[in-house]
């Protein structure tokens, strides 16, 4: 399952997540090779043209144009003017919309962190995210990610690992998942099931809300009705 969570953001529409794990386990394998409609960020320097919208060129940035945009070795990356890309990114995470100049835009892609992470920060009683660059240590951006992957309960990847025989061409079943973000089934029935308390956080519900349709749009595709 923990391994399977790394699938959410490919059937549902803007949903964020971190991963800090070990060396070697497959993430920016999984974020790059898996999906033609995700886009992998392997360090460097970001900007808010490249994150959002370039004026110059009036070209789309790559929330826009992409199902998810994960962030490899999040330890290495830097933004190009903090408070700039950081406030944008707040507003993006929270409502999907964003603002450059005088362009209103908005995108589906959720923001994955992903991280490596040492064996003695393992624990979920520590605070892990010390690991992530000072960039995103503000708790109001933390607040904004829907889930965690414990990367660490995912082994490294070894030739004993990879499945013979049969299998499901890549490009066949992430075209199943892309076209699965736009059925509003699946969200609906959880909606239908879903009992929240009247004092509940409403960002924490909405995390859950997506997390499960994700999770239901993965293991019980057929299930599109509380029925």
């Amino acid at each position: 399952l923990t391994m399977l969570s790394r699938l959410l953001p490919f059937v549902e529409k803007r949903l964020n997540l971190i991963e800090l794990a070990p060396k070697g386990t497959g993430k920016s394998y999984m974020f790059s090779q898996l999906s033609k409609y995700g886009w992998l960020v392997s360090g460097g320097s970001i900007s808010r043209p490249r994150m959002f919208h370039n004026i110059q060129s009036n070209q789309p940035g790559l929330v826009s144009r992409h199902d998810y945009v994960a962030l490899d070795e999040v330890q290495t990356i830097t933004f190009t003017n903090d408070e700039e890309v950081r406030g944008a990114l707040k507003g993006y995470m929270e409502s999907g919309e964003y603002r450059v100049g005088e362009h209103h835009g908005v995108g589906e892609a959720g923001i994955v962190l992903l991280g490596n992470i040492d064996s003695e920060d393992m624990n979920v009683d520590r605070v892990m995210f010390r690991e992530l660059p000072s960039s995103f240590q503000e708790s109001a951006l933390i607040d904004r990610f829907h889930g965690f992957i414990r990367g660490w309960d995912i082994p490294r990847m070894r030739e004993n690992m990879k499945a013979e025989g049969w299998g499901l061409n890549t490009e066949y079943v992430t075209e199943i998942f892309h076209r699965l973000r736009d059925d509003v089934r699946y969200r609906a029935t959880v909606e239908e099931l879903l009992q929240v308390p009247r004092g509940a956080d409403t960002r924490d519900t909405e995390a859950v809300r997506r997390l499960a349709t994700a999770w239901l749009k993965l293991l019980f595709p057929h299930v599109t009705s509380p029925q």
